[in-house]
Formats: structure tokens, sequence, C-alpha cells
């Protein structure tokens, strides 16, 4: 066969790059309103992990329903349908209930380091084909570093909740919760990219409907009533805040890490959820009005290395 001709090689190889660099600021953007899920609870203590997730995911449902009807979105088959649902446990409703009781078991802070490594797995299981892991292992090495180097600066296993008779069973529910949102990631990028006629907002939009409708659930199930939940203070801050992240954390979000899963690896797609990590800091640091100490200011450029590393690596 005739090879192509230079000008369309080149043309060729812009696009590639310019979809690669698209997708990589979608990734990092997601990670960054990710993050915000790090401090929002911290602004209104008196309103549970359970409220909190309950009110970020029934807002993130509605404004997919208010997006679906002002432009007319496509609706989806139900074979469509029933992989929201299901991907919608893996990733959302599923993965912060199993979070959230393992924090109320084990403590937050061993939790924290299994879901820690999320970004490590997907790395492993989705590393594409042709790319060789000597490239590979230097992102991976840095990553894990600055994850160690974090859990020691802030003594993750002094304290941790050992000493809780639930403890074993916090760490079983931290693992399972870790592996729903790997798998998560995985099938995300392997159904995008099985069903190209899909856009990345409307398969946003069909896994809001469903984390919405997971939401309710969740809030029958373990949430309080809605009477003493406006009755505690600072209602109104609470429920601004649920509106911030359930559009900016959960829909814009959902739908930047789409784009991002559609023109990027696996594998660099979990090196970018990274990001959340870095993100998550900072906004904290913000919040509490102080510098990092040196081992955090330490793991975050650990953090930052791996990530030029890997998207250096998938070149």
């Amino acid at each position: 066969m005739p090879s192509k001709p230079p000008g369309a090689a080149i043309d060729h190889a812009r696009s590639q790059a310019s979809r690669r660099l698209v997708g990589i600021a979608a990734g990092l953007a997601a990670g960054a309103l990710w993050g915000l899920v790090f401090v929002s609870p911290r602004m209104v203590s008196d309103y549970g992990g359970v409220e909190h997730t309950v009110g970020r995911f029934v807002v993130y449902g509605a404004v997919a329903v208010f997006v679906m009807l002002a432009t007319r979105r496509r609706l989806p088959t139900l074979r469509q349908a029933g992989g929201a649902v299901g991907f919608s446990i893996l990733g959302f409703t599923g993965y912060y209930l199993m979070l959230a009781l393992s924090v109320r078991d084990a403590g937050s802070e061993i939790p924290t380091l299994i879901i820690g490594t999320i970004p490590l797995a997907l790395m492993l299981l989705g590393k594409p084909e042709g790319l060789r892991w000597r490239v590979l292992l230097p992102g991976i090495g840095l990553t894990a570093a600055g994850l160690l180097l974090m859990v020691e600066a802030a003594g993750a296993f002094e304290g941790s909740g050992s000493s809780s008779p639930h403890f074993v069973r916090g760490l079983l529910l931290a693992a399972a919760s870790m592996a729903s949102w790997t798998l998560f990631a995985l099938g995300n990028v392997a159904w995008l990219r099985n069903n190209p006629q899909v856009e990345a907002t409307d398969w946003a939009n069909w896994l809001g409907v469903a984390s919405g409708i997971g939401g309710v659930l969740l809030w029958l199930a373990a949430g309080p009533s809605l009477t003493d939940a406006a009755a505690r203070p600072d209602w109104w801050l609470f429920v601004a805040i649920c509106v911030a992240t359930g559009f900016g954390s959960a829909w814009l979000a959902t739908v930047l890490w789409n784009m991002a899963s559609t023109r990027l690896s696996a594998s660099l797609c979990g090196q970018l959820i990274v990001s959340e990590t870095l993100f998550g800091l900072f906004y904290s640091f913000l919040w509490d009005q102080h510098l990092p100490t040196v081992a955090q200011l330490a793991a975050c450029v650990l953090f930052t290395l791996g990530i030029m590393a890997s998207i250096r690596a998938h070149r």
C-alpha cells in the first residue's frame, strides 16, 4: 500500500497531539473540581459524609435532567441506561457509601491511604500494549514515593482507629471502595471507546440521573430526615455547597473526565487523578491559612513530577 503523503502524516500527528493535550487539560480540570470535596465538608461541620454525598449527587441528577430538557439531549437506550446505573454505583453512590462506612469503622487515615493507591492501580492495569514498562515506571515510582511521604507526614499509622472493634471490616470496605472506583475508571474508558456515538456530555447526564436516584435511595436508607437536616446550623450554606459541588465537582467534572477518557489511555488518566489530591491539599492549605510542611511540599513536588513523567511516557 502507498504510504501517506508527508503533509498528511504531519497533520495526523498534530491532530493526535492536540487531542492528547485537550484530554490532559480536561483530566487536570476534573481533578481540580474533584479536589473541592476535600474541603467542602469542613465548611459546614454539622453535616456528615452521607449528607454531603447525597446532596452532591441529588444536585448532580437535577443538573443532568435540566441539561437534557433544556438542550433536548438524546435519551439513552435501555442497554445504555442499564450501563449508566451500573457505572453510577461503581463510581458514585456505591463507592462513596463504602468509603463513608470504612471511615466510620477504621478512621480516616488508613482508608485514605488505600484510596490513594487508585492512580497506581490504574497505571498498572490500564497500560497500553505498546508502552514499555521501563518508560512507565518513573511516573509510578514518583507517585508511590509521594504517597508514602504524605502518609508519613500525616502520621497515618498513629491512632488510625485500629482499636475499633470493626477495624478489619473498615479495611475491607476501603479496599472494596478502591476496587469499585478502579473498575469504574477502567470500564468508563472502555465503554466510551466502544460507544463513540455517545458524547461525553450525554454520558455524564445519564450517569447523573442514575446517581441522583441513587442519592435519594441513600438518603432514605442512611440519611436524617429533611426536617432534622434543615434545623441544623448553616443549613443554607450546606445547600449552597451541595449546589456548587453537585454542578462543579460532579456534573462538570464528569463531563471533563469523559473527555479525557475518550482521548487518553486508562494508565495516563490514572496518573492525572493525582491532581485531585494536589488540588485538595491546595484548597485545604488555603482554608486553614497555613503553608505546607516541608514533607507535604516534597510530596506535592513528587506528585507533580510523577504526572509530568507519565505524560512524557505516553507521548
